[in-house]
């Protein structure tokens, strides 16, 4: 699934291209699914610079020879790929490997938003802002993990599944303002603007935004020891993937459709 220029959904075209052949270090990769991101929608805006044609969306659950496999990769969005095998681990054993694709960008961001900037540990109190999406979910149960009390905002469509992930309060923000008092931590992972910046920056403690430039921001960076790690926690119970809708690789524009009308929640799962 490739875009030969910028704009809407309707850029995204089904191209057929030769099989891909894994250079010096690399393997070709089966793929078995992919997921929706964000910020897939920037690079079909255009707002990161690439080359085009460019083939969409950066997780990959497949198998290498059989074996199963799952990594942050470029170009996931077809039937196969080929990938530095040092950025591949193991796929979990405990969930269909389709699922697993849910895994590697939002999941990654979640860890090093959680771990790596706001340093969360037991017994902080810590507001995720914007708990219902794919990094979220991944957010709400590592932050519950560390030992945190974790607030968290959602709207009603996200509330159940947010809940379900071990949030200690939810707050709908469809129809509350953010919660007063004090956190240690402040985690931001939707768009805000300058007015909710404000309001966020004042609630104190550490701020750490995935999105707009306030507090710590950051891209998360392709790191296999912490995918490993999301990977043995989802295999040993403590962390669920939910997955909130399995769509077709082919179906990718009207996926961009659906979430620029606001209509996905949580990780969108497409399958080749």
């Amino acid at each position: 699934m490739r875009i030969h220029r910028y704009g809407g959904p309707d850029v995204i075209q089904d191209d057929d291209v030769p099989l891909p052949v894994p250079a010096v270090g690399e393997v070709l990769v089966e793929v078995a699914a992919t997921s929706f991101n964000p910020s897939d929608l920037g690079v079909r805006r255009g707002l990161f610079p690439i080359d085009l044609p460019f083939t969409l969306c950066g997780d990959v659950a497949g198998t290498v020879g059989g074996t199963p496999v799952i990594g942050r990769v470029v170009a996931a969005g077809a039937d196969f790929v080929t990938v530095p095998a040092s950025d591949l681990v193991p796929a979990p054993a405990t969930i269909p490997l389709a699922h697993a694709a849910a895994i590697p960008i939002a999941g990654l961001t979640a860890w090093q938003a959680v771990f790596d900037h706001a340093r969360i540990t037991a017994g902080m109190r810590v507001l995720i802002n914007g708990a219902g999406g794919g990094v979220g979910g991944f957010a709400v149960q590592l932050a519950k993990h560390a030992g945190a009390h974790v607030t968290a905002t959602a709207s009603p469509r996200s509330a159940a599944a947010v809940r379900a992930h071990g949030a200690d309060e939810i707050v709908d923000y469809t129809t509350a303002p953010l919660p007063a008092g004090t956190f240690e931590a402040v985690l931001n992972l939707v768009h805000v603007e300058p007015s909710g910046a404000e309001a966020l920056v004042a609630l104190g403690g550490t701020l750490v935004s995935v999105t707009v430039p306030i507090g710590i921001h950051f891209v998360a960076r392709n790191d296999v020891r912490q995918l490993s790690g999301l990977v043995a926690l989802i295999d040993a119970g403590v962390v669920k993937v939910d997955i909130a809708a399995v769509r077709s690789l082919t179906g990718l524009a009207d996926v961009h459709r659906d979430a620029e009308a606001g209509l996905l929640r949580g990780k969108t799962i497409l399958t080749t």
